[in-house]
């Protein structure tokens, strides 16, 4: 048919959604076919109607959020686990919801087996296998202790922590210390060469970086303000998960003086060993992610238990499932089989060599950078896969999935406009969207150690038992 006669018959109506407009044209006279579409939502009409509906929703989340966005997050020490949190003898964290030895994936295995071996807890790989087996050792999330860990996360006693502070509302987050990239214990190898940098982060690293942190705030330095250079990196071309060059170098920078100040005499270390702390940090271009961990866990902590709210404020991985955990249920985990992640491999590795998901690092696009700051790195495809466009749409794409855009986390090619922040389980399932995620990529067999980094998406099931979990609290209030 020509434009010319395109009015010149009846009209074919189609219809999709609501009756009440094919209802409104039959009674004037026209035909009308109806499609039976519907969004590609999920989860229970009745849930989703129950949480839409809650009163309590709107005012909860704008407190949640008006909460993460004013959590700022200061370096105020650098200290071994069992100071900060008291982790005791025997204890080892892990990242993602709770699990045991006998759930446990390859890398977090080898994780685990490296800790004891690093503690002396066993002399030997088959010693700590069965001692982890026999449950003499204590297993807990990270999570549960104000704490997160990437990749197997795993932290114990003797490990040093940065210890970062929110100066508004006076919270802590606590991370341990990043061992580079390649074969390392967070990616599940336990070999001597993990061994021997473990020791040394112990010995010298660690003491250095107290001295250095502790010594510049008691000269009456401000404490390093990390959620500002968690800010600039972005403008400098991180998206603050799995890109973190500039992020490191600024670390660099702002830690450097002090480091340099460090008295190697009284401090028990020689100069050799302040300028082996420096070359280490320097050549670490992940150093600053285990700021930016702790800095995350600070904004969304702060947002936590506020009843009626619908916001994510954990997304974690433990190699086995993915668990998220929202404002409003608390401490809740909602779980389900951890996806692999789908991206480049290093060497000759390929998908078969790749372990599920794994690692708290997640808590990055909980707070709204990482995957969902995507167009603020667009080289991150590089590394990750995809292309620039992507990169563009998928930051476009997560505005539809969160409550705000964070105003300190501006992203230049889009106009400085804030990263969408605080992901709405609601939002989620009307959608049928899940988060996007920037990650790397253990080998599935403990000792394998890092092989690609890719992009990956929690499970629907974890936000369908949230939605089922805020509709029940919403019924009940």
């Amino acid at each position: 048919m020509s434009l010319g006669n395109l009015l010149s018959g009846p009209p074919s109506i189609v219809a999709a959604g609501v009756d009440v407009f094919s209802e409104a044209l039959r009674a004037q006279g026209a035909e009308v076919s109806d499609v039976d579409w519907r969004p590609p939502g999920f989860g229970d009409p009745a849930d989703l109607a129950a949480l839409a509906l809650d009163a309590r929703r709107a005012a909860a989340n704008r407190t949640a959020v008006e909460r993460l966005l004013a959590a700022g997050s200061v370096l105020v020490d650098v200290r071994p686990a069992r100071e900060v949190i008291g982790l005791e003898d025997r204890t080892l964290l892990h990242s993602g919801p709770p699990l045991t030895w006998e759930t446990a994936s390859g890398p977090m295995r080898g994780a685990l087996v490296g800790a004891c071996l690093f503690e002396g807890w066993a002399d030997d790989v088959e010693e700590a296998e069965i001692l982890l087996a026999s449950g003499a050792i204590t297993l807990d999330p990270c999570h549960h202790h104000r704490t997160v860990g990437p990749m197997a996360g795993v932290t114990s006693p003797s490990m040093w922590m940065w210890c970062l502070e929110d100066p508004v509302g006076g919270g802590r987050a606590y991370c341990n210390l990043n061992e580079g990239l390649g074969k390392v214990l967070r990616m599940g190898a336990f070999n001597e060469e993990v061994q021997a940098r473990l020791r040394w982060m112990r010995d010298v690293l660690g003491p250095i970086l107290s001295k250095a942190v502790r010594g510049s705030i008691d000269a009456g330095n401000d404490p390093i303000d990390v959620k500002g250079i968690l800010a600039q990196m972005l403008q400098m071309g991180d998206e603050g998960h799995n890109r973190n060059r500039a992020g490191s170098l600024m670390a660099l920078r702002e830690l450097s003086p002090s480091i340099v100040a460090v008295d190697a005499a009284s401090s028990g270390h020689s100069a050799d060993d302040i300028a082996a702390v420096l070359r280490f940090i320097g050549g670490n271009e992940h150093f600053f992610l285990n700021l930016g961990m702790p800095t995350a866990k600070l904004a969304t902590d702060a947002a936590r238990d506020v009843p009626g709210s619908s916001m994510v404020t954990v997304l974690s991985r433990n190699g086995t499932e993915f668990g998220i955990q929202t404002a409003g249920t608390g401490d809740r985990w909602f779980t389900a089989p951890a996806n692999t992640p789908v991206g480049l491999f290093l060497g000759d590795y390929g998908p078969d060599d790749a372990n599920p998901d794994i690692g708290d690092s997640a808590i990055m696009e909980a707070y709204g950078v990482g995957g969902f700051a995507m167009a603020a790195a667009p080289a991150i495809v590089r590394f990750v896969g995809g292309t620039v466009p992507d990169a563009l749409a998928t930051t476009e794409r997560m505005y539809q999935l969160t409550l705000t855009e964070n105003p300190a986390m501006a992203i230049p090619i889009m106009g400085f406009r804030g990263s969408p922040t605080g992901i709405d389980v609601l939002k989620v399932a009307r959608t049928g969207w899940l988060p996007q995620i920037n990650t790397g990529m253990a080998g599935r067999i403990a000792g394998t150690g890092q092989v690609g980094a890719g992009l990956v998406q929690p499970p629907q099931e974890c936000f369908e038992q949230a939605l089922a979990a805020l509709a029940e609290a919403a019924r009940t209030a």
